[in-house]
């Protein structure tokens, strides 16, 4: 394992600092300021800020130059991560499209493909919501329904998506589709690329415990989607999809670590300031969560190490999702017992405005969920990794 980052690493930290440090106002960084936003202009807000960023050079740092990115290393796009958040930067809005749909198109889509949907993508002139999840087929996506009928050059998509973060927002959805009929589990599927405006396509938002509704469910009835806004091959949807989603981790969780660590000390604090830190059971709690965060920051050099030497993770990626979710998950049930029964006030509690600390905590009571369930990570991890008998 590498601890350390090479020069030409250093020096665009040293950059992205600067930058970073004159277009992130002030304001932006001051607790509450984003939940104070209405949805529709934080969104704005975040979508602008982003696309400025890009433009500036700070966007798609390990992106081919031919792409619109920096050409950068796998490390100079860790330290991305790292400085962003240390700098709370507005988070993404167009993460799903950015992390899985560009390097899946840069993989495997055909020229047109790439020319039309990377560039815009990192502009955020077009964003791209997911379609994955459906009512019976969450974990199990292998037991999709939505199908799609040829009829000529156009497929006839009908079925339903849900749990499709940016439904409302999106401008278009990579989702996929059984296009094969008569096939079933992962055989008959296509990755398909649909216009969110299209005819036949109906979003309704779905309100999350948190009070946001990032989230939403998709309808598709008779959706005309022309054969060739397929990526990956006709019938070749499983493979793709699982490509596209083994971009999910990598060195992204040293931004994680970094997120996690300062909510770490926040939770801290607040423990203080409510007169918990003499608690001798909370004191523990709390130690076992910060050797849990340090033990995430150490698999995930070593993560981006083993991606630096051009190593190919494979299903051993299915550790650092489970790793970083439980400790996530576990950080903000150790939250929840600093605050006691005061957990379910929405109140501020002793002077303190726990707005954002709460939200965070709804947050992520789902991260074990979307992205593959932690008990479909355990799973894959047995069978494929330590080579333990199906069913074990």
């Amino acid at each position: 394992m590498d601890l350390t980052y090479p020069p030409e690493a250093e020096e665009f930290r040293a950059e992205l600092r600067a930058w970073l440090a004159a277009s992130v106002p002030a304001a932006w960084t001051a607790p509450g300021f984003w939940g104070s936003l209405d949805e529709d202009a934080a969104f704005d807000l975040r979508r602008d800020w982003e696309r400025g960023k890009a433009l500036a050079g700070f966007g798609g740092i390990d992106w081919p130059v031919e792409y619109g990115g920096r050409g950068g290393t796998p490390a100079m796009a860790a330290i991305a991560d790292e400085e962003l958040v240390r700098a709370r930067a507005p988070r993404s809005v167009n993460t799903l499209g950015l992390t899985f749909l560009a390097p899946t198109v840069m993989a495997v889509g055909t020229s047109a493909q790439k020319t039309e949907i990377i560039g815009p993508m990192l502009r955020n002139e077009v964003i791209w919501c997911q379609g994955f999840s459906e009512p019976d087929a969450g974990s199990d996506l292998a037991a999709l329904r939505t199908h799609g009928e040829r009829d000529g050059d156009v497929f006839v998509v009908n079925g339903q998506k849900v749990w499709t973060t940016f439904a409302g927002r999106g401008d278009r959805i990579f989702t996929l589709v059984r296009t094969e009929p008569g096939s079933s589990r992962h055989r008959g599927l296509s990755l398909l690329l649909v216009d969110m405006r299209a005819p036949g396509v109906e979003v309704r938002p779905i309100r999350q415990l948190s009070g946001v509704s990032e989230f939403g469910e998709v309808f598709f009835t008779d959706v005309r989607v022309p054969a060739s806004a397929c990526v990956g091959g006709l019938g070749n949807g499983w493979a793709t999809a699982m490509l596209l989603l083994s971009f999910e981790r990598g060195g992204s969780a040293l931004g994680q670590y970094t997120a996690f660590r300062r909510a770490y000390d926040q939770i801290v604090d607040v423990a203080r300031a409510l007169g918990r830190d003499g608690d001798p059971v909370l004191r523990d709690r709390l130690a076992a969560r910060l050797v849990e965060l340090e033990c995430l920051r150490y698999h995930a050099l070593h993560v981006l190490t083993e991606v630096e030497r051009g190593g190919d993770l494979g299903a051993a990626s299915s550790v650092t999702k489970l790793q970083w979710s439980q400790a996530y998950q576990g950080l903000f049930e150790t939250f929840d017992e600093v605050l006691g029964a005061d957990v379910a006030l929405t109140r501020p509690l002793a002077d303190l405005d726990l707005t954002d600390l709460r939200r965070e905590s709804f947050w992520t009571r789902s991260v074990t969920i979307w992205g593959g369930s932690s008990q479909v990570q355990r799973s894959i991890v047995a069978e494929r990794v330590l080579g333990l008998p199906r069913g074990s």
